[in-house]
């Protein structure tokens, strides 16, 4: 418990997560502080292709069969979590089918912001992961979408027309998601080039990175609290789940992780992925596949709850599991 707590005391001492502190400071007290959204979008631009080449570079000496098995557990995990969420929703917080299948969807796919805060978590700790982990990622954030369509039933609203072309759309659009080219992108580039190629462009993968993802993660904070504010009637108890799901994904990580053999460093990340929600990605998404569900609920428990949740205490919480479990 004292080890837990030091870790969290650091984390939440890191400029990163005060960084997003600060935002939600200045978004609680009506702070006109705010980043542009051109400036924002290009900040998650250039995060994405930075923790894709990283990994691509560290994949360089990786075999195919570890590559292989990361793409298989990644595509059962996003096939288990919407599940569990989904029952989850039905069951104990009787959401209807619509809703439940569309915020399913958000915790069956994964927040790439969380993912690069904890990869930097573990960089600043000296403590590797497996650089396939990046391609997990890729993997996992989009079939979610297709669950949560597949488990809401094809529901639309009375009077709606049918919308099987734009769903058709939609699925073509999954397939080319532009975090996904960035992130694969970026991994085939650093694979290919390997150090030769991350030294020719250190300074800007590497060195100015955490300078970005305090920018970034400002901008987060400001996002959240007024996303939070902003649903004025957001049920409380809803409120449980998203503090609920988290651990439970996480358990599905671990779960996959022993099976993969990773190390503590590879098996907290792949916890931190399982552990997330989408609020990118799969909100768009879900606006044109389900406009019956009510966004407010899923983007208000993915950015608002889920988030800072995980980024908090998540992270030096999966850590300790970790290194309790897979040594290191």
């Amino acid at each position: 418990m004292t080890e837990l707590l030091h870790l969290a005391a650091g984390n939440l001492l890191s400029p990163m997560i005060l960084a997003f502190v600060l935002g939600a400071v200045a978004a609680f007290v009506r702070s006109d502080l705010e980043i542009p959204e051109g400036a924002a979008k290009a900040l998650a631009i250039y995060l994405m292709f930075a923790i894709g080449f990283k990994g691509g570079v560290a994949m360089h000496a990786a075999s195919g069969w570890a590559l292989a098995g990361a793409i298989m557990a990644a595509l059962a995990l996003s096939l288990a979590l919407p599940l569990i969420a989904f029952v989850l929703l039905r069951g104990v917080w009787q959401q209807n089918r619509t809703n439940a299948a569309a915020i399913a969807a958000h915790y069956g796919s994964i927040s790439i912001v969380t993912f690069v805060t904890a990869a930097e978590f573990l960089r600043s700790r000296d403590i590797p992961y497996e650089g396939y982990l990046v391609a997990m990622t890729a993997v996992m954030e989009t079939p979610a979408i297709l669950i949560g369509l597949m488990l809401a039933g094809g529901q639309k609203s009375p009077g709606m027309p049918d919308r099987t072309s734009e769903r058709g759309a939609l699925f073509r659009e999954v397939l080319v998601n532009g975090s996904v080219m960035l992130l694969m992108g970026g991994f085939a580039i650093g694979w290919i080039t390997g150090d030769a190629g991350l030294a020719k462009i250190r300074p800007f993968v590497a060195d100015l990175f955490n300078g970005a993802l305090c920018i970034f993660l400002l901008d987060m904070g400001l996002v959240a609290v007024r996303q939070g504010r902003a649903a004025r009637q957001f049920p409380k108890a809803l409120i449980l789940f998203g503090l609920v799901m988290p651990p439970i994904g996480a358990t599905c990580g671990f779960l996959a992780a022993a099976a993969l053999g990773l190390s503590a460093g590879g098996a907290m990340l792949l916890a931190v992925l399982a552990a997330s929600a989408s609020y990118i990605a799969v909100p768009a998404a879900m606006r044109l596949a389900l406009p019956a569900a009510n966004p407010s609920l899923s983007v208000t428990l993915a950015l608002a709850i889920t988030f800072p949740f995980n980024v908090a205490i998540g992270l030096p919480l999966y850590l300790t599991v970790a290194q309790r479990l897979f040594g290191g």
